[in-house]
C-alpha cells in the first residue's frame, strides 16, 4: 500500500499461537456449543445414556472443527488502499477507498474489514462483507476529517475471519499502511504589486541583464530561429558548427516568507490560535507568489528552509504545484520552536539577494523588534504581520492585558526601519490585510517619490 495509491498486500493464515490462538477466536455461539457439549457427555456418562454422549460429542466437536479449519484455512486475500486526495487541507475531507481482492480459488467466508485510524480523524471505520467469490472482489470507502495539520498514519487494515456456522472469529492484519497530511489552510489572495520588490520577472516584469556579456559569452548551439547577428563566429571555427551567443536571460523576482515559530512568541492552541493564523497566512502567501512566478523561499526563525530548497528558493512555473507540495508538506508539520529569538534568521537574510520580504510575527521585545528593524537592509520591499499574543489570548470583552501597550510601540519601530507592519487583531482576515499592505506600501512609495522630487 503507498500513500495516495493503490496498493495490494496479501492476508494468509497466522503461524504463531497455535491451537490456543485458534481457541481463543471462539465466538459466544461456539463457547456455547462447548459448554454444552461437555455438560451432555458429563450427564450420558453419569446416566448411563448413550444417545445423549453422542449429542454431546458432537456439540463439543462442532467448534473445536470450525475453529481448526478456519485456523488452517490459507486465506489468500489482497487489500488496497486509495487516499482522495492525499493532502488535504484542514477542516477539509478526504476519502479512503478500500479494496479487497479474492487471489484464491476458493470462496472467503464472513469478513470483517477494519481500517486503524489516529482518533482526531474520527472513529474507526468497520465493514462487513459477505463471502467473496473466487477471482471477485468488494470495495468500500469512509471519510476522514481533522481540523489540525500534520501527518497521520492509517492502517494496518485488518479482517476479521469467520466460519459459515458463526463459531470462530480470527483477525488477521496487513503490514503496510499510508499517510494522510493534513495541509495548512490557503486562501486565496488579491493580485497586488507592492512598490520596492526586486526587478525581474514576476510582478514587475521588469528584466535585467545576463551575467555574461560580450567579453563573457557562453555559446550554444544554433536554433532555427536565432537571430544571425548573434552569431559567434570564433566558437563556430574551434566546434565546426554554427555557434550563436547566449540569449540575456531574466533574473527572476524573489520573495522570502519568514514564519516566527517561538514558543514564546504565542499564546494558546488549538486551530484557532494565533499560531495557526501565522502558519495558515504563511502558506497563503507562499502560494500565492509561487503563482504569480516568484521565487519564493520560506525561512523559520531558527535559520532553517525547507529540504531540498535552491539557493534561490523553489521557482515558478510548471513545477509549482510540484513546490508548493514540499512547501505545504513542511508547513503540515511545523511546530514551535525552543529559540527565543531571530538572529538566526537575520543571519540568513543578510547574506542574501534583495528581494521581497514577507514575515509573520508572534509577539516581539526590544530586542527582537530591534532585529527584525535590521531585516530591511537586504531586502527590496518588507511587509510584516505582526501577531499580538495578548489580543488573541483574551476575549474582546475582557479586560487589556498588561502587555496591551507594547504592540503598538513595536508598529511603531518597524515602521521607522521601512516595514510595511500591520496588526493583526483576533479573527482578521489575511485578504483583507494583505489589500491593507498593498495600499499602505503604495501610499508610502508615493511619499517617497515626492520627497525626493
Amino acid at each position: 500500500m503507498s500513500a495516495g495509491g493503490t496498493g495490494r498486500t496479501e492476508v494468509d493464515r497466522g503461524e504463531a499461537g497455535g491451537v490456543r490462538t485458534a481457541l481463543a477466536g471462539l465466538t459466544t455461539r461456539g463457547r456455547s456449543f462447548l459448554a454444552a457439549g461437555i455438560a451432555a457427555a458429563i450427564c450420558a456418562y453419569v446416566l448411563g445414556q448413550s444417545d445423549l454422549l453422542r449429542v454431546g460429542l458432537l456439540l463439543a466437536v462442532l467448534p473445536l472443527l470450525c475453529a481448526t479449519v478456519l485456523y488452517r484455512t490459507r486465506y489468500r486475500v489482497a487489500g488496497g488502499r486509495r487516499l482522495s486526495p492525499a493532502r488535504v487541507p484542514a477542516a477539509g475531507e478526504a476519502r479512503v477507498h478500500l479494496r479487497v481482492d479474492n487471489v484464491s480459488r476458493l470462496p472467503t467466508g464472513l469478513l470483517m474489514l477494519q481500517d486503524r485510524v489516529p482518533y482526531v480523524l474520527g472513529p474507526r471505520p468497520r465493514f462487513v462483507l459477505d463471502r467473496v467469490e473466487p477471482g471477485g472482489h468488494r470495495e468500500v470507502s469512509y471519510r476522514v476529517r481533522s481540523d489540525l495539520r500534520g501527518r497521520y498514519p492509517l492502517g494496518p487494515l485488518q479482517l476479521r475471519l469467520s466460519d459459515p456456522f458463526g463459531m470462530c472469529e480470527l483477525t488477521r492484519s496487513f503490514s503496510a499502511y499510508d499517510t494522510l497530511t493534513v495541509i495548512p489552510r490557503v486562501q486565496p489572495l488579491p493580485p497586488v504589486r507592492f512598490s520596492g520588490e526586486a526587478k525581474g520577472y514576476g510582478d514587475g516584469r521588469q528584466r535585467s541583464l545576463a551575467l555574461a556579456g560580450e567579453d563573457d559569452v557562453i555559446p550554444r548551439g544554433y536554433r532555427y530561429g536565432d537571430d544571425l547577428r548573434r552569431v559567434h563566429w570564433r566558437s563556430t571555427a574551434r566546434y565546426g558548427e554554427l555557434m550563436v551567443r547566449r540569449e540575456e536571460q531574466p533574473r527572476r523576482s524573489r520573495c522570502t516568507v519568514l514564519l516566527d515559530t517561538r514558543a514564546v512568541g504565542y499564546e494558546g492552541a488549538g486551530p484557532d490560535s494565533a499560531f495557526e493564523w501565522a502558519v495558515s497566512g504563511a502558506a497563503s502567501v507562499l502560494v500565492h507568489m509561487l503563482e504569480r512566478g516568484f521565487s519564493v523561499r520560506l525561512l523559520t526563525d531558527g535559520g532553517t528552509s525547507v529540504p531540498g530548497e535552491g539557493a534561490d528558493g523553489f521557482a515558478g512555473g510548471q513545477e509549482t504545484a510540484d513546490a508548493a507540495g514540499l512547501m505545504m508538506d513542511t508547513l503540515a508539520v511545523i511546530d514551535h520552536s525552543d529559540g527565543t529569538g531571530l538572529s538566526r534568521a537575520y543571519d540568513m537574510l543578510r547574506g542574501g539577494n534583495e528581494g521581497l520580504l514577507i514575515a509573520f510575527l508572534g509577539d516581539l521585545d526590544e530586542e527582537q523588534a530591534a532585529t527584525v528593524a535590521r531585516m530591511t537592509r537586504r531586502s527590496g520591499g518588507a511587509v510584516a504581520f505582526v501577531l499580538d499574543p495578548d489580543a488573541w489570548a483574551r476575549e474582546a470583552a475582557d479586560v487589556p492585558g498588561p502587555g496591551a501597550g507594547r504592540h503598538p510601540e513595536r508598529l511603531r519601530m518597524l515602521r521607522e526601519a521601512g516595514w510595511t507592519a500591520l496588526g493583526v487583531p483576533r479573527g482578521a482576515s489575511l485578504d483583507d490585510l494583505w489589500r491593507q499592505a498593498d495600499r499602505e506600501r503604495s501610499g508610502l512609495a508615493s511619499v517617497s517619490g515626492e520627497a525626493l522630487g
